[in-house]
């Protein structure tokens, strides 16, 4: 049985962390790629029960809600309809605290009212002051927000306006997006501040999970082969994020300016702690 020692457990995950892919970590390190994906899922799977019984209590005011999109063996329009739901498209729910920049609550499943109901069940469950949350303009978070806040939440979505693509763009293929042209932001409920209507930092965050998860980067053959691979990753990018990263304008980790811990920790104090 190939037991990796602390030193290298850290190395690994690591280089895992950073944004390398298995492979590729694999080749650094000479750990088996078995051996990398199996550590990675155990500690992902430790993070995620210690993320839910640490990140509780939250003193937040603003907070930011977004889904960000990948998938897991292969995308959606591959999909036969007998297929299970744990393949195909999968959307990762983030909210996240605008001041302290703490990721409060995610969700991994896929993009529909009963995962925007869940996720929202869980990002109440983790505050206990009356915030003002953003989301974008999907419509199932408007009954799951009044379903598990009521009234007691001041709630507005960025709706954003797409036009055609640019001129010359529209025959490059599928990747050709529309051109941004406004967001309309529209309070839903209670009296959101027009000017804390935003989901600038959730979106920022987006793009550092695409950053430091090889498998959420864009057009590569990265990807999940199994939804609770994804999962296991996630977790730990959000335990690491939250505890042992320091952000960049904050210049303390996000868990110690949301008054979770008093210090900033190491990844070697991560381990231990799940």
């Amino acid at each position: 049985m190939n037991v990796l020692s602390l030193e290298e457990k850290l190395v690994v995950l690591s280089a895992m962390i950073e944004g390398n892919s298995i492979r590729s970590t694999e080749r650094m390190t000479g750990v088996h790629r078995d051996t990398i994906m199996r550590l990675v899922t155990r500690t992902g799977e430790e993070c995620a029960r210690f993320l839910d019984t640490a990140v509780r209590g939250i003193r937040a005011q603003r907070v930011q809600a977004d889904e960000i999109w990948t998938y897991v063996f292969k995308k959606q329009a591959r999909i036969l309809g007998s297929e299970a739901l744990e393949v195909g498209d999968q959307y990762v729910f983030v909210g996240i605290d605008a001041d302290t920049k703490l990721v409060i609550s995610y969700l991994v499943g896929k993009r529909d009212a009963r995962s925007t109901y869940y996720f929202m069940r869980d990002l109440r469950a983790r505050v206990v002051t009356r915030i003002q949350l953003t989301t974008d303009g999907f419509k199932p978070y408007i009954n799951a927000v009044e379903d598990n806040f009521g009234a007691d939440v001041d709630f507005a979505q960025l709706v954003k306006v797409y036009g055609q693509p640019p001129q010359g763009m529209s025959g490059r293929g599928r990747y050709a997006t529309g051109t941004f042209v406004t967001a309309i932001p529209t309070p839903r409920t209670g009296r959101p501040r027009a000017s804390a209507i935003s989901t600038s930092y959730v979106e920022r965050q987006n793009l550092t999970m695409r950053m430091q998860m090889r498998r959420f980067t864009r057009l590569t053959n990265a990807f999940s082969k199994k939804l609770e691979n994804l999962k296991a990753a996630t977790a730990l990018h959000f335990a690491h994020y939250n505890f042992v990263r320091i952000h960049q304008t904050l210049r303390i980790t996000p868990a110690m300016a949301a008054g979770l811990t008093p210090q900033v920790w190491t990844l070697k104090d991560l381990l231990e702690a799940i």
